[in-house]
């Protein structure tokens, strides 16, 4: 996968400022002394070896606060002016597409959240990389949980469904999952190092795949299922009142919880958890308000043991606790998505744009929903391809009811569930 940098200029027309130190200056929007309209000029500075001008490029500003929503079209100089901005608060998000001699398609994107827009004159440059659509993808994810009878909590029926998007087949051995840091969307990020720039994302667990090299293909239009607990979630001894059963699952996170006990779905290793070789926890709980998840591939000749040095694992300077974090290259990961409860929880992000330029959800916790990607279409054969932008807000729908392998995506020959 190749990720070519790109930086877009926004230089601002009248009394505007987006300023870097965004933090700070939050009270500044909500001190402006008179609310104007203004007109913003967005100049985009594409600079992308070895790949064609893009196809398109947008860039869009939302301030929620407001419910105020600004798009601009950039022309083939790279520009767009953007009437009707006021003071406040905004996210900024920059899309485009571009397609390699090879026919491979390439999606631009990046984002700045929490960003004022006040009344002084600056110029802000925001990283996008343009990755390459398809691969390997998360296909549907139910974090949210359900309600039980009694009206209590249940969340042990929690499953990631991957999906083999391209044409070619996919080896899942000693390919990782991790569940990114801060665990649920909130405002108070984590500080990083800053010579780490944004060249790595942040895990408290990782799990990997077991297998050899090639024990457990993918072919195109299979998908897998990674399970909290393999097992069908709606027997009695468990909640009659899920909306799933797991018990078809590929993988499971089984980590020795006598409630849950082990099932005949491949266990995932776990693989890291604060400077060990190893998950402590006796179950794997995502968090039910809506986490960051990646899969990613480590090349063969790299030495990954985030438990040893110093190299893969760093901490939160801004935390007085010294959990010690995974450095995870964001030139490893497959795909990311990210997850909150609302829309709101968009202003949270801790996905790099250029992984996610968005955010999906679901709408409530226990609300016994999932959501899955779009298809756009089929293959020959039949089976279906879906949508891939890097955007989840673009690329995920709620769905009512979780289901596994929605859309009739093939089983692979290897499942126990045959």
């Amino acid at each position: 996968m190749r990720r070519k940098a790109i930086y877009i200029a926004l230089s601002l027309v009248g009394t505007v400022c987006l300023a870097t130190a965004c933090v700070d200056q939050f009270e500044n929007a909500n001190e402006a002394a008179e609310i104007k309209k203004m007109t913003i000029t967005v100049q985009a500075n594409v600079n992308i070896s070895d790949l064609p001008d893009p196809e398109y490029l947008t860039v869009r500003l939302d301030n929620y606060s407001e419910n105020l929503s600004l798009k601009g079209e950039m022309d083939a100089e790279g520009k767009a002016e953007i009437s009707g901005v006021i003071p406040g608060i905004y996210s900024i998000n920059i899309d485009g597409k571009t397609s390699a001699e090879d026919g491979s398609d390439y999606y631009l994107n990046g984002s700045a959240v929490n960003y004022p827009i006040v009344d002084k004159n600056k110029t802000l440059e925001i990283s996008v990389r343009a990755l390459v659509a398809g691969k390997l993808i998360f296909k549907e994810v139910y974090y949210s949980g359900s309600k039980t009878a009694s009206g209590g909590y249940y969340f042990r029926d929690q499953f990631y469904e991957l999906y083999n998007n391209t044409e070619e087949v996919i080896y899942l051995d000693k390919l990782y999952f991790a569940n990114l840091t801060p665990n649920a969307p909130t405002t108070k990020l984590p500080v990083w190092p800053e010579e780490d720039g944004d060249n790595f994302v942040y895990a408290d667990k990782i799990w990997q795949f077991p297998g050899s090299g090639t024990d457990y293909p993918l072919q195109p239009g299979e998908s897998c299922i990674l399970a909290q607990a393999a097992l069908n979630h709606q027997q009695a001894l468990f909640n009659p009142k899920s909306p799933v059963d797991c018990s078809s699952a590929e993988f499971e996170f089984y980590n020795g919880f006598a409630l849950t006990p082990d099932q005949p779905a491949v266990n995932m290793i776990p693989f890291y958890c604060d400077g060990q070789n190893s998950i402590s926890l006796p179950f794997y709980l995502t968090s039910v308000f809506g986490g960051a998840y990646v899969i990613f591939q480590v090349p063969e000749e790299v030495d990954y043991r985030p438990w040893i040095g110093d190299q893969w694992q760093t901490v939160d300077l801004s935390s007085s606790y010294n959990t010690l974090y995974a450095r995870i290259p964001v030139d490893y990961i497959l795909d990311a998505v990210e997850c909150g409860e609302n829309q709101n929880d968009i202003t949270a992000k801790r996905v790099p744009g250029f992984l996610d330029a968005g955010m999906t959800w679901v709408g409530n916790t226990y609300a016994g929903k999932s959501v899955a990607r779009k298809m756009i279409g089929n293959r020959s054969d039949g089976s279906p391809v879906f949508q891939d932008t890097n955007n989840s807000t673009q690329d995920f729908e709620i769905q009512e009811t979780p289901q596994l392998r929605r859309y009739e995506t093939k089983v692979p020959a290897w499942s126990y569930s045959h």
